[in-house]
């Protein structure tokens, strides 16, 4: 059938109105798929309705996996890095030819390598990406080993009254961190929280109990209580993996794991472990550069406020700042302006405390306080290095501070972060620590504040019925009686959280004319925000509330993270 019969059919099919059509027809030029791709990525049809078409176009059966009990002499056909890179899972063999359930069947290509792995025809069938998912994830659970069998296997090797009574001493703790069921419990941790796409890992010990806990989309949430006698053994296997000393237990470590996911692609872990009262608490941050978002037109900027940034940061001299707390995003913004500017021409360096991410092209320093290498002496030497843009991971103090506002003033564009909690704040901080007012006015282009929020999953999202609340809120009331505002369900997709992702929301201040006049009168945040508000600013609140308009977020999650 030709592609335009294929548009027009799925028109009718679907029941498309023309705005809807249109804003296909625009994405599928940007992103360069076909018209029916197009509309599922806009969310115009679900993905059972792009698998129902699909199979209607072309003929094909239709079957989901997650349903499905698969044999592991099946599954071993296709390797389990091709079940994610091709979307696809084999579920069946019969007469050499191999049964596939995949999400795009009209992927040639993929195929033909499947195909070629496997040495057999491929019979492809039809399924939902979120099918597909579901079924990986509930052999991988299959497959890891659980708790249960782990510590059957330990109980079994030691006995039922292992590790009770007095601590065991450096040799016993080293021994049992290479035992078996201790190597599987790390991995067993580690592979969890790459596959539920985890930030943060928190193992720690209390007084007679021991939890893991996963920050998922920014909120802990816990996920397995080993035996309290697991915990020395458990850590000091930690401590060999991250190449730190297992015999000091009195003083904070940091080391760093690598690995590769299921997928092949290579993971590093910064870790981290704190002496508390009853043991050793470690944090493994994840550092996944393949869900570094670094494109800038993905973060989530609206229109305005990203205009303002993106002029902000394409001017040839000053200071643009992006501020939050601990956790807000402000890495992954900085990157992605980063990569925008960063081109055969420039000249990129970045002092970073830590470097979470290597970039190409981008000249990265660790600051190290303890030798004496801090964000102020490696400003001093990157001002010898012919810089064009220079990154400040912080701003702490007032010479580090001083030192950007010169370089910024000398022809030099500088980005940094700073822990304020909205952009007017950030100008009344600069001051505070001890900068002079005149510079601070004349060397800030623009400064960024900002959240992130959960995305509401979109398989289970529901309507939100307590309007007073959104009107109290600041939404237009029009909106509100339209009902486009959503609240969390939960459903098997999104592991009954209601929540799938974050996103972020923004506040962009350009330092205009009348600004500068303010700062330099010593004017207060207050009559800081009421000004920029006036010449056009978005403020975090009103960001979210556009989101919320959208369908993306909620609004407790909005309420979570803003204020008036």
């Amino acid at each position: 059938m030709h592609p335009s019969s294929m548009v027009d059919e799925l028109i009718k099919w679907a029941g498309l109105t023309p705005e809807q059509v249109q804003k296909a027809r625009v994405l599928q030029g940007e992103k360069r798929v076909d018209f029916a791709k197009a509309t599922l990525l806009t969310g115009i049809i679900t993905q059972e309705h792009y698998r129902d078409f699909m199979a209607m176009h072309l003929g094909m059966p239709v079957v989901d996996p997650s349903c499905m009990h698969i044999p592991r002499e099946i599954l071993g056909q296709l390797e389990r890095s091709a079940w994610t890179r091709y979307q696809a899972i084999p579920f069946c063999v019969h007469q050499n030819r191999l049964y596939l359930a995949c999400f795009e069947p009209d992927n040639i290509t993929a195929l033909d390598d499947i195909q070629f792995m496997t040495g057999m025809e491929v019979l492809p069938h039809l399924a939902t990406l979120s099918s597909i998912q579901r079924a990986i994830d509930r052999l991988a659970d299959r497959d890891t080993g659980r708790m249960d069998d782990i510590l059957a296997q330990m109980e079994a090797e030691e006995g039922p009254d292992a590790g009770e009574g007095p601590e065991k001493d450096e040799t016993s703790s080293l021994e049992a961190a290479s035992q078996a069921p201790v190597v599987k419990m790390v991995n067993l941790i580690i592979q969890e929280a790459i596959r539920k796409k985890a930030s943060d890992i928190h193992i720690e010990p209390y007084e007679k109990d021991f939890r893991v806990r996963l920050r998922l989309d920014g909120m802990l949430t816990e996920v397995m209580r080993p035996p309290i006698r697991m915990k020395n053994a458990l850590i000091s296997r930690l401590k060999i993996m991250s190449h730190l000393n297992i015999a000091e237990k009195r003083l904070p470590q940091d080391g760093r794991i690598k690995v590769r996911s299921t997928e092949g692609n290579p993971i590093e872990f910064r870790v981290s472990i704190l002496p508390t009262l009853f043991g050793e608490k470690v944090v493994m941050r994840i550092l996944d550069k393949s869900m570094l978002q670094v494109d800038m037109h993905d973060l989530g900027l609206e229109g305005h406020s990203l205009k303002v940034f993106q002029e902000a940061i394409t001017m040839p001299y000053g200071m643009v700042l992006v501020t939050g707390p601990t956790g807000s995003g402000k890495t992954t913004t900085l990157y992605s302006a980063i990569m925008e500017l960063n081109q055969e021409g420039v000249n990129i360096s970045t002092a970073e405390d830590p470097v979470e991410f290597s970039l190409h092209g981008v000249n990265q320093v660790q600051v190290q306080e303890g030798v004496g290498l801090t964000f102020a002496s490696v400003l001093r030497s990157f001002l010898r290095q012919d810089p064009d843009i220079i990154l400040v991971g912080e701003i702490r103090d007032l010479e580090t501070a001083e030192i950007a506002v010169k370089a910024a003033l000398t022809g030099h564009l500088v980005l940094a972060t700073l822990h304020t909690n909205d952009a007017p704040s950030t100008l009344t901080r600069l001051l505070n620590m001890g900068v002079d007012s005149f510079l601070v006015a004349s060397s800030i282009n623009a400064i960024m504040s900002q959240r992130l929020v959960r995305r509401l999953c979109p398989a289970c999202r529901v309507a939100e019925h307590e309007l007073e609340v959104l009107k109290a809120m600041g939404m237009d009331p029009q909106e509100v009686e339209q009902g486009g505002v959503f609240r969390a369900a939960g459903c098997q997709e999104c592991n009954s959280t209601g929540f799938r992702g974050r996103t972020g929301v923004y506040e962009v201040m350009p330092n205009t004319a009348k600004i500068q006049e303010m700062v330099l009168a010593g004017k207060s945040d207050l009559e800081l925000r009421r000004t920029a508000v006036e010449e056009g600013m978005i403020t975090m609140r009103k960001s979210g509330l556009i989101k919320m308009s959208q369908g993306m977020t909620s609004a407790q999650e909005v309420l979570r993270v803003t204020v008036n």
